[in-house]
């Protein structure tokens, strides 16, 4: 008897740490919907009796269109939350690390916000699309990582910057490098064919979707060339709350359609932008690119009272890269947009 009840008292300590180390994230419902989009028919007839022909004709496709993931958590204490996704990336990024910790849906999620991550239009699972794209096979790793403010490659190694946030081990990294997700509308591996308007509207669709199943608007949340269609997806909707952009790569032009309809509506909008930008290597062309696209927020900023942006070394935050929100310490940034959120809305 008394050994048993020693298992037991056992027992319950370990579920008392499990428990104490990270709470369940209790659903009241998930699913998944497409958002947006158009439906393209070919001329001519369908002909059930020779389906296999080989030009389409008289057929359909609907494509262009947003896949969007939802988690509706059991006690909703926030505002719904869209994530948007940046350039080679699908909403994997905002569900997990490279080092598979809680990425920032579930940070969220856990903070009462449901949560709704889109793959954009012709993106991961809605890859559907009006135009041919080119899917590369260049060997570009070193490119992105390089980019993204990461560190450096050298012999073959990755070399992370003094101080990153990033999760570096090999196999992070491995990881890191496999959440890149070809775009299957875009010709070019440089992302300069990137079809802003088209991503937009599916945005704006996706929020209007969140409206009519919540009752409420949303907090979108943008990253790099996502934030792009998250100016853009406001002349598209009154559904949006607020924008937190993730170093998207440039604010509204002052006097542009996109300022006009953010400052009309009077959205808030802050900004995040890591570390590597004012003391990045000088060497590296993207360390000149980056302080040219954070210079477009703070212009963003002087002109708009209801604009913030946040340069995290200035507030103590250091050694983030681009993926802020898959850094060792993503959960601190998080609770900085949360205290935010709090604040403003």
């Amino acid at each position: 008897m008394k050994r048993i009840t020693t298992l037991v008292f056992i027992l319950l300590i370990t579920i008392f740490t499990i428990t104490a180390e990270k709470a369940p994230i209790m659903l009241s419902d998930q699913g998944i919907f497409s958002a947006g989009g158009i439906t393209v028919t070919s001329d001519g007839v369908f002909d059930p009796e020779n389906h296999w022909e080989e030009t389409g004709a008289g057929q359909t496709a609907h494509v262009d269109h947003a896949n969007v993931l939802y988690q509706i958590p059991y006690e909703v204490k926030g505002l719904p939350m869209v994530f948007l996704h940046g350039y080679g990336q699908s909403r994997m990024g905002w569900m997990t690390t490279p080092d598979g910790r809680d990425g920032w849906s579930d940070i969220f999620l856990s903070s009462g916000h449901p949560v709704f991550l889109i793959d954009e239009p012709r993106r991961g699972e809605a890859g559907s699309t009006s135009v041919a794209g080119i899917i590369s096979t260049k060997t570009l790793d070193q490119r992105w990582y390089t980019q993204f403010r990461i560190g450096r490659w050298i012999n073959g190694e990755s070399v992370p910057n003094e101080g990153s946030q990033f999760p570096n081990d090999p196999e992070s990294v491995d990881q890191f490098f496999r959440q890149m997700t070809p775009d299957t509308g875009m010709r070019s591996d440089m992302g300069s064919d990137f079809d802003n308007d088209t991503v937009a509207r599916a945005l704006a669709a996706t929020v209007d979707r969140v409206y009519e199943m919540t009752g409420e608007k949303s907090i979108v949340v943008t990253h790099s060339q996502g934030g792009m269609p998250g100016w853009t997806a406001v002349l598209y909707t009154d559904n949006i709350a607020a924008i937190v952009a993730i170093e998207p790569g440039a604010a509204p032009a002052v006097g542009s359609d996109e300022y006009n309809a953010i400052t009309e509506k009077n959205i808030p909008v802050i900004f995040y932008y890591g570390d590597y930008i004012d003391n990045g290597d000088p060497a590296i062309g993207a360390t000149a690119a980056w302080q040219g696209m954070r210079s477009s927020a703070y212009a963003f900023a002087e002109a708009y009272d209801g604009a913030t942006v946040i340069d995290l070394p200035k507030i103590g935050i250091y050694g983030n890269d681009h993926f802020m929100f898959q850094d060792l310490n993503n959960e601190e940034i998080a609770m900085h947009v949360e205290s935010w959120i709090k604040e403003t809305l």
